[in-house]
């Protein structure tokens, strides 16, 4: 674990630190993404960490903000995601700011929260995460009939399938067997595995692979012209570079019948110079160590962050049918 896990965006906030800052904080994001599931107090301890010296980093605010949500430190949560909507002007998190309102027993300020004009700026997504909080404040309340209706927005099909609707759909059902219509709760508690059957997640999602085995066979070199010949082998006035004699290199359109000085036609050499265009770019040109897989091999160097840009959330989800047998 170096710290170079991080995502781009990320690693992107974290150079307005000096290096040795960045590499500490880096490393403390690192390892609170890969525990926030695993063990939420321990990651809770790195972002905390990773605070001391990146604490004017929004993406730090934002790594101790969802850390200490998910260990349940609510009233710690809601300052580092009021600290982090200050710095960086995003609104992304306000679901879970009011959310974090009812976790300290104060249902009103959530719904005040979630009927704010703020929220109206939010994405999709994010719009369907606070109807969700909205639905249980009221319910915390009483107000079970309310909290039924807050449920029933557009996003609420039960025909489509986004990223979002096994939640919605639960959410639903858990608010009509509130009111007793347990016959519509059925038919969207049903409806719930029917949408993570269709998107692939939940019960369905297919397993994560890891190869823990290291490929250590190295990529197989593609031949080049200059392969054919020895750079000290090559008859006297061959290139060894390029397997060409030096008057075939130099001749030009004078050439009398396309026929070199040494009594080769120019065209026996036509088939060999589209190799060597295949393999030889203008990037490459002068250097005879040059190889593509080489090319290759650095635009994979770009490792995926474990932890990523905390609050990146899909702004268009893709739609799915999630028609069941049963409307």
């Amino acid at each position: 674990m170096t710290g170079k896990e991080l995502d781009r965006i990320t690693k992107a906030e974290l150079k307005y630190l000096d290096e040795r800052n960045g590499e500490w904080v880096a490393k403390h994001l690192v390892m609170a993404g890969r525990l926030i599931d695993l063990d939420p107090e321990l990651a809770y301890e790195h972002a905390l960490a990773a605070s001391r010296r990146g604490g004017r980093v929004a993406v730090v605010r934002e790594a101790v903000g969802l850390t200490a949500y998910t260990a349940g430190h609510y009233a710690d949560a809601l300052r580092e995601f009021r600290t982090h909507r200050r710095i960086s002007g995003s609104n992304i998190h306000l679901p879970v700011m009011a959310d974090c309102e009812r976790g300290l027993g104060r249902p009103e300020k959530a719904l005040e929260t979630a009927h704010s004009e703020e929220a109206l700026t939010l994405d999709i997504p994010g719009q369907v995460e606070m109807a969700i909080v909205a639905s249980g404040a009221q319910t915390d309340l009483g107000n079970l009939e309310a909290a039924v209706a807050e449920l029933e927005i557009p996003q609420l099909d039960i025909n489509r399938a986004f990223s979002f609707s096994p939640r919605l759909f639960a959410a639903y059902a858990d608010a009509l067997e509130a009111v007793g219509r347990d016959e519509e709760a059925y038919r969207w508690r049903r409806q719930v595995a029917v949408a993570e059957s269709a998107l692939g997640v939940g019960e369905f999602a297919e397993p994560d692979i890891i190869d823990l085995i290291e490929d250590d066979e190295e990529p197989v070199r593609k031949p080049r012209a200059k392969d054919v010949l020895d750079r000290e082998d090559a008859p006297q006035g061959i290139d060894a570079e390029d397997g060409l004699s030096a008057e075939a290199a130099g001749a030009g359109p004078d050439s009398a019948d396309g026929v070199d000085g040494e009594g080769y036609s120019e065209d026996a050499f036509d088939d060999e110079d589209d190799e060597d265009e295949e393999y030889d770019d203008d990037s490459s040109a002068g250097d005879p160590d040059f190889d593509e897989d080489d090319e290759e091999d650095e635009d994979d160097e770009d490792p995926e962050g474990d932890f990523g840009s905390f609050g990146a959330d899909e702004q268009d989800p893709t739609s799915i049918d999630a028609t069941s047998d049963e409307r």
